[in-house]
């Protein structure tokens, strides 16, 4: 298997599509190469799905019922620039695509949308995914290896972070300076168990001593930050 094909199957996709036609068997197809597809009726929904389960990719139709795919990307890159973002479009919708140019599309693609099309699209989506991640972060004289999950001090020691360490800290990192609520950590760094905030406060004070600072910030009843 090609090595972006075994990253893809571990990242997940909102695919929004209002046609359940066209929707439920494209997102059949897709589940054999993500770890998982969510699926939205329309914009609205969409950008709820996307608020809850924050997709490592996006595929959007562009004109749905209730909310169209416009809407929903304009509000995602409100704060999100680094999400790839697919669209598909008719090939009569290029003029109503002028005001989406700023809105950095990966990838139009033209209806009808055939598999190996969209396998193509998704290729370039984790490339861009992996060209921006974080493998190191330094901070006081600590650097933080993602890629090989240790933490180095000035002084040369080596401290091996767990998974969900390394988990929870790279997402901090992620969103530098802006409040993690325990929703989002549970989903990213528990994944599919369950997080009793006992065990998240464990997790935290055990990271807290192993890197000597108090640079994660809690933020009673809302979840976590990190702070420099």
């Amino acid at each position: 298997m090609e090595l972006w094909l075994e990253k893809l199957k571990n990242m997940t996709l909102l695919y929004a599509e209002d046609e359940e036609g066209i929707r439920k068997p494209m997102a059949n197809s897709l589940s054999y190469y993500l770890k998982e597809v969510i699926e939205a009726k329309n914009g609205e929904e969409g950008l709820e799905q996307y608020e809850e389960r924050r997709p490592d990719i996006i595929l959007t139709d562009l004109r749905m019922p209730v909310r169209d795919g416009l809407y929903m990307v304009k509000k995602i890159r409100q704060n999100d620039r680094k999400t790839p973002i697919l669209m598909i479009t008719a090939h009569t919708d290029k003029e109503y695509l002028l005001s989406a140019i700023e809105l950095k599309i990966e990838k139009y693609l033209i209806k009808p949308v055939a598999l190996d099309e969209l396998l193509s699209a998704l290729k370039m989506c984790v490339e861009e995914i992996e060209s921006g991640r974080t493998l190191f972060f330094e901070c006081n004289g600590c650097k933080f290896d993602f890629k090989n999950r240790l933490l180095v001090h000035s002084n040369g020691q080596e401290l091996e972070l767990t998974h969900k360490e390394s988990d929870f800290l790279e997402l901090l990192l992620r969103k530098k300076g802006l409040i993690v609520s325990y929703s989002e950590i549970e989903m990213n760094v528990w994944k599919e168990e369950y997080m009793s905030i006992a065990a998240l406060r464990t997790l935290v004070k055990t990271l807290r001593k192993k890197m000597g600072n108090s640079f994660i910030k809690n933020h009673s009843l809302s979840g976590y930050s990190f702070e420099i």
